[in-house]
């Protein structure tokens, strides 16, 4: 991303997502995403909202009956009147109401599903490409503006239905006077034309600046929220990220202003048009064809109708065009790309590793970009063996373990599972048998059973299981401060909720990561760096010592601590990632990346003894201890 010209924030870059799928296709998903959910429901919704389209178009025709009736005394045409406009106000207000109320049921029931539907499918992509890269978050970002508000679109559909039923008829009472005047409706074709256009240039306009506008709202939040308080007023740059949010919002706002104002000018002729043609209608009947007055009536109420309904039908369509169909075809987007990359899962996971995972001429670049964060990496990881990653920042170490755990898939190469291609397992399957903790972990904010126990959703509110991993993560100490122990109320911005230290977070985190028994690889991708060197060497000591005890026997399986059992039934891997040295020393085996590539590979002793890379930096590290 380039950086503006004054305050170094990143600017608007090009869209490489892809093409939204066809609107009408879309709408079509959309409508049956409903109807699986509530098909009783929306049958009776659309259905009430065309009976109650009639009686409000018939109000023309009885209003040609009132006037004939009192300009020719004719008693039997007033009763019909009279009659037909009662009926017809009261059918309208009566289905109305009713139709109201089921579209409400309606839409209460289906705004869940449709929620749900949507942060299922962000779940489910199985890999994180949408969530990194910025056309995928800008995507992403107007489908969750937009599907709060998706439930209004069968609303809006069953609306633009009933005010279409009603031009239907209004055209049908003009037609009886004289077949020319269903080019009134021609003549709005221009209205409906414009109201489908517009909605559709200024959503472009929007979407071309949307990183523009998340950027200002990015700005406005780390101006006025707690987290990054401290560092706004200690650097002093409330100014610059208030001037920074100015701009943003100014690259976003300037095209789409210029889109509404030019949709708008084309807008306005449209109804131009109609509004001559409206009263050169009027004007032929009452002159060129010196109709009776009933029908100069009749043309005069359905022609003010015909411009009302058309107003409306045009606002239903703007909307759809606007929310519904942009909304519909980015949750098409988002199924399409979610199911774009679900492999062929014709490889079953092992219930446990005998050999290893052994990773093959593997080269990786992220999406977007032609640079090797990996670049020919082959090693091999022993089953049941800890395994550490090292090297410098930037060096591939993190990417690594994002390929391990099937976030992404590598540019190149492959990555073999006892002798089995990864790629080809399922990703769900493959997931269910991987734990871990990372760097960047995530605050739950919730009861710590929960937030501890979300490691290993099946038992979330297994006590014991909790407690366990507690136990094995050293985090002991942080539950027994809790006012409530493991029910404490984790986010002081909750009732009775209190606040805990990142430290403290972060070893919940790695209790999190330590939830599943039998995992095939556990991955800890430095989930203690708030943690003091000592209380982490403490803690992986014991952890690495019963994973090689337990390895090492398999039948020991009965007899050794539970981490020891775990290992030996299951062949498990644990990589660690961390930059301090005197923890990395304990791994069987020690990866070292350099560059992209792998520079040693080897245990602590070897390494030292060859006087490479690994041995520099552990003598730095080291020296600085000392």
């Amino acid at each position: 991303m380039k950086p503006s010209a004054s305050h170094g924030f990143p600017s608007a870059g090009p869209d490489p997502a892809g093409e939204l799928p066809p609107a009408l296709s879309s709408m079509w998903r959309a409508m049956k995403l409903g109807y699986q959910h509530e098909p009783g429901l929306l049958a009776s919704a659309f259905l009430l909202a065309l009976l109650a389209a009639l009686p409000d178009a018939l109000m023309a025709l009885w209003l040609k009956f009132l006037g004939e009736g009192v300009l020719e005394h004719d008693q039997g045409l007033l009763r019909v009147a009279a009659i037909g406009l009662g009926l017809s106000a009261t059918a309208t207000w009566f289905l109305r109401t009713v139709s109201t109320r089921v579209q409400r049921h309606f839409r209460d029931k289906v705004t869940i599903a449709l929620e749900s539907h949507v942060a299922r499918l962000q779940a489910s992509v199985v890999t994180i490409a949408h969530q990194e890269r910025p056309a995928y978050l800008d995507r992403i970002s107007l489908l969750r503006d937009h599907v709060f508000v998706l439930d209004h679109m069968y609303m809006s559909v069953f609306s633009t239905c009933g005010w279409i039923l009603r031009l239907g008829v209004t055209v049908a009472l003009l037609v009886s006077i004289h077949p020319a005047l269903a080019l009134l409706a021609v003549f709005a074709l221009p209205t409906v034309a414009t109201s489908s256009w517009r909605p559709a240039v200024e959503r472009a306009a929007q979407e071309k600046g949307a990183q523009s506008e998340r950027l200002a709202k990015h700005l406005f939040l780390t101006a006025t929220t707690a987290p990054p308080g401290k560092e706004v007023r200690v650097t002093g740059i409330g100014d610059r990220l208030h001037d920074g949010r100015r701009e943003a919002w100014e690259r976003w706002y300037g095209p789409v202003s210029s889109a509404r104002w030019g949709s708008a000018v084309w807008h306005a002729l449209a109804w131009a048009t109609f509004g001559l043609a409206y009263v050169g209608a009027v004007v032929f009947v009452a002159s060129g064809l010196d109709s009776p007055p009933g029908d100069v009536l009749l043309i005069l109420a359905a022609g003010s109708r015909l411009s009302s309904y058309i107003g409306a039908t045009v606002g239903e369509i703007g909307f759809l065009r606007g929310i519904w169909l942009d909304g519909s075809r980015r949750m098409a987007w988002l199924e399409d790309y979610a199911a774009s990359l679900e492999a062929a899962a014709d490889v079953p996971v092992p219930s446990r590793l005998a050999t290893g995972i052994a990773f093959d001429h593997v080269s990786f670049a992220y999406p977007g970009t032609d640079t090797l964060v990996l670049d020919d990496v082959s090693v091999d990881l022993p089953a049941g063996a800890v395994v550490a990653v090292v090297g410098e920042n930037g060096a591939g170490k993190s990417t690594l373990v994002k390929l391990l755990c099937k976030l992404y898939e590598p540019t190149s190469g492959r990555i073999l599972v006892d002798g089995e291609p990864l790629g080809r397992m399922s990703a769900g399957d493959w997931r269910a048998r991987l734990a871990g903790a990372f760097q960047d972990f995530f605050r739950f904010e919730l009861p710590a059973r929960q937030t501890v126990g979300l490691g290993d959703e099946p038992h979330v509110d297994d006590v014991g299981a909790v407690a366990a991993a507690v136990g094995r993560a050293g985090a002991d100490d942080v539950v027994a401060h809790l006012p409530a122990g493991l029910e404490t109320q984790l986010g002081p911005t909750w009732p009775d909720g209190v606040e805990v230290s990142f430290g403290q977070w972060q070893k919940l985190a790695l209790a999190r990561g330590f939830m599943r028994d039998d995992p095939l690889v556990l991955v800890l991708d430095e989930p203690t760096a708030a943690l003091d060197a000592e209380t982490e060497h403490a803690l992986f000591e014991r952890y690495a010592a019963a994973a090689r005890r337990g390895a090492a026997d398999p039948a020991l399986a009965e007899s050794v601590a539970e981490e020891d059992a775990a290992a030996a039934r299951t062949g498990r891997i644990t990589i660690l990632v961390s930059h301090r040295f005197s923890t990395v020393r304990m791994a069987d085996l020690i990866v070292v990346l350099d560059g992209s590539r792998v520079a040693e590979v080897g245990t602590h002793a070897d390494l030292m003894a060859r006087g490479g890379q690994y041995a520099e930096l552990y003598g730095i590290q080291a020296a600085a201890y000392k």
